[in-house]
Parts: C-alpha cells; structure tokens; sequence
C-alpha cells in the first residue's frame, strides 16, 4: 500500500512539473480566417495532429495553473476535484503523443480518438463546476472579495473551456469529413467543423426564437409573436451571411429570446394579447450586429452589472424535476456564457435597458474573418495578482443608502 502512494505521488509529481513547463508557454490564439482556410484549402490530419499535440498542453496547463490559485476550501469540494481530475486526464492523454511519429497513420487515428475521449470527457465541465461554487457558497459563504476573484476564474476558465472545444470540434470534424466525405453532416455539407463559412444569421435567429416560443408555450402557454428585420449595407436586398459557428451564435440568441419572452409573459400576465419581441440584424463594414428587443419592463441600472454575474438570477432557482416543464430560467449562467461566446472571436454582448419600459440585448460579431481573433486567457503575473492580491478600498466616495442628517451640522 506504501508503495503504490509513493508511486502516485511521484506520478502527480511528475505531472505537476509538465503542467509547470508547459504553462510558461503563452497560448496561440487562431483567426476564423486561419480556421477556414486550414479546414478548406490544406485539410490534413497530420498537420492538425503536430499543432494540437503542441498546442492543447499549452492552452490547458495555463487554466491549470489558475484552477490551482482558487480558494483551497473551493478546491475541496467533490465537484471541483472531478474537474481537476478531468483536466489532470486529459493533459496526460495529449502528452502520451508528444514524441511519437506524426508520419505514422496509426499514430494521428489514435490522436483522433483521444481528442474525441477528451472532447466527451468535459461535456459537463459547466454544470459541475457550477455545483462546485454551489457547494463552496453553501459551505462557507462569500465576501466580495472572494466573489471578485471568483467572477474573475470562471470567466477565464469558460473562455479557455470554449477555446479547447472549438480545438477538439475542428480536429475530429475535419478527421471526420477526410475519411467521409460531404456524408458526416449531410445537413450543412459545406461546414468546416464547427463553422459554417456562409452562415445566415437569419436562419439561426428564427431558429433560436422557435426553439424559445416553444419553451414559452411550456411554461406560459403563450408566446409573444417575433418581427424581424435584416439590413444588409454591403450588399443591400441580400440576405446577410458570415464566416461564424452556428453554435455559438445560436447559444447567444436563444438566451436572449428566453429572456425577453419572460420578462414580457411576466409583466403582462395573463393578457390576451403581447407586445412582439423584434430582432434587427444589421452588417456593416466591420461588425455584424443583432438586437434583440422586448417591452417586458425592462431592469434598473444598478441591476445591469448583476446580470453578468455568475449564479445571480432575477428568477427562483428551478427544481430539477424532469415531470414538468422546463422553467426559462433561474440557474443564472445564460447570459454570463452567452457573452463569452460573443468575446471569443472579439466580439460583445451589452444590455441597454430602459426601466419601465424594455430591454434592447446587443450582439457584437466581427464581420471580417481575420479581425475575429479567438480570446485566450494566459497564466502569467498579471493573472497572478488578481487571485492573491487584497482589494483596497475604493477612491471614490460611496453613497450612503440612507440621506444624510444635515440638522447634525447646524452652526452654531
């Protein structure tokens, strides 16, 4: 028994100075344009297999390093360690190819399942370490700080958690599409992984509004109605399409529709008739913009920033209890992760409300392929700082909830 622990530890050991080594590397963030053209001009499994087996210790040790600098009571708690455990597994599984012979087909095929052993590895990384931050607030509670810093990791570690998917899907897609063909996904014949070169925005939209509307039924028994509009300067009456993951861009409409059909259903309860959600989508020189537009009341502005918080949701946490509808919301996560789809190749998510009337939720996409630029978090002393460095206090005066007494400074 002895000696099976002191192999284990010379084991994570030896795995913790990898981790070391390869987080002094700063990761090598791609342009949609590079994606493209890789995937269509210079598809090749070994090409992918020589960048990816540099390029996924890298990125996953830098998020490593980060996971390390958490509260310790945080790292404590079971969900968090089955996180730890998944990326301590699957770093080792990329580095058992770190010398072998990328010539050798057995070798890149062999790859090939380990990115998809991997890829299926994390698909519950969200929710989990979402219950890990559960556990750790019901245990121990939060400050501000403590918040802070968390606000600060998940961030992170979701967009690096984007990153590496976006990785793994075009790897085993382009693996898939040169051994068959147009035949993997018959349905987008014409997508490199991923991403759809000629994306229609439109499609995508009204797709996500169905999918909500009917969510809305569930859970409402009505919808509101949607008006969309589409306003193409570069080449006016034409429908708008762009180089962009279909996914993602699906992920953040849906949010929004979600959330704008249940601030209406909620402000005007049991109406006959709804006011529309409407969505403009507009395509300029240099952005690809998409608002989503609702009368359901809209929030106050100090609310604004709390909406982009991890776990803060304006609706009851829902019970997980399959029987009934699924709720529109109350897990807090929707909009937090939407905007990081948005940010990942440089793009944005911002919310203009107006209370009292409606929310306008607005989606900034790069309308060129080589300013979309994926966003990459890096392990370095800067990051460093923001996990052990004591928040002082602020330089500006903060406002008392309650009016001053000025009686109290009545001269004499």
């Amino acid at each position: 028994m002895r000696i099976l622990r002191a192999l284990m530890k010379n084991a994570a050991a030896a795995v913790g100075k990898q981790v070391d080594f390869y987080s002094r590397f700063s990761p090598s963030p791609l342009s949609m344009k590079q994606f493209l053209d890789f995937g269509s001009e210079n598809a090749c499994e070994k090409t992918s297999f020589v960048f990816l087996r540099q390029e996924l210790p890298v990125r996953l040790a830098n998020i490593m390093k980060e996971i390390s600098l958490l509260p310790d009571n945080l790292l404590k708690t079971p969900s968090v360690r089955l996180v730890q455990g998944w990326y301590m597994q699957s770093f080792q599984d990329i580095l058992e190819f770190k010398d072998k012979d990328a010539d050798d087909d057995k070798v890149t095929h062999a790859f090939t399942d380990a990115v998809i052993k991997i890829r299926n590895r994390h698909n519950d990384v969200v929710p989990t370490m979402a219950q890990g931050v559960v556990e750790y607030k019901e245990s121990y509670g939060t400050d501000p700080i403590t918040s802070q810093n968390m606000q600060y990791f998940l961030d992170r570690f979701y967009m690096s958690r984007i990153s590496i998917r976006m990785l793994l899907n075009q790897h085993s897609g382009l693996c898939m599409s040169l051994l068959f063909g147009d035949k993997v996904n018959p349905a987008h014949p014409k997508q490199i992984g991923s991403i759809d070169p000629h994306c229609h925005v439109t499609d995508v939209v009204r797709d996500a509004y169905e999918n909500a509307r009917n969510l809305c039924d569930r859970y409402y028994m009505n919808s509101p109605e949607l008006v969309l509009e589409e306003f193409n300067a570069e080449e006016s009456g034409k429908p708008i399409s762009v180089g962009y993951v279909p996914s993602h861009l699906y992920h953040m409409v849906f949010e929004l529709f979600k959330n704008a059909m249940r601030a209406t259903m909620e402000l005007y309860g049991d109406s006959l008739e709804y006011p529309p959600v409407q969505a403009h989508v507009a395509l300029g020189l240099e952005d690809l913009t998409i608002k989503v537009s609702d009368r359901g009341g809209g929030v106050p502005l100090r609310k604004i920033d709390r909406l982009f918080t991890y776990t803060y949701s304006t609706a009851p946490m829902p019970l997980m209890d399959s029987s009934r509808a699924t709720p529109l919301a109350g897990f807090g996560y929707g909009l937090p992760i939407s905007r990081l789809y948005a940010r990942y190749f440089q793009g944005d998510l911002k919310l203009y409300s107006l209370e009292g009337f409606g929310t306008d939720a607005v989606i900034y996409i790069r309308a060129l392929s080589t300013e979309s630029i994926e966003r990459l978090p890096v392990y370095n002393k800067s990051a460093w700082k923001n996990y052990k460095t004591f928040h002082e206090a602020d330089d500006w005066c903060v406002p008392s909830k309650e009016p001053k007494d000025m009686t109290t400074f009545r001269s004499s």
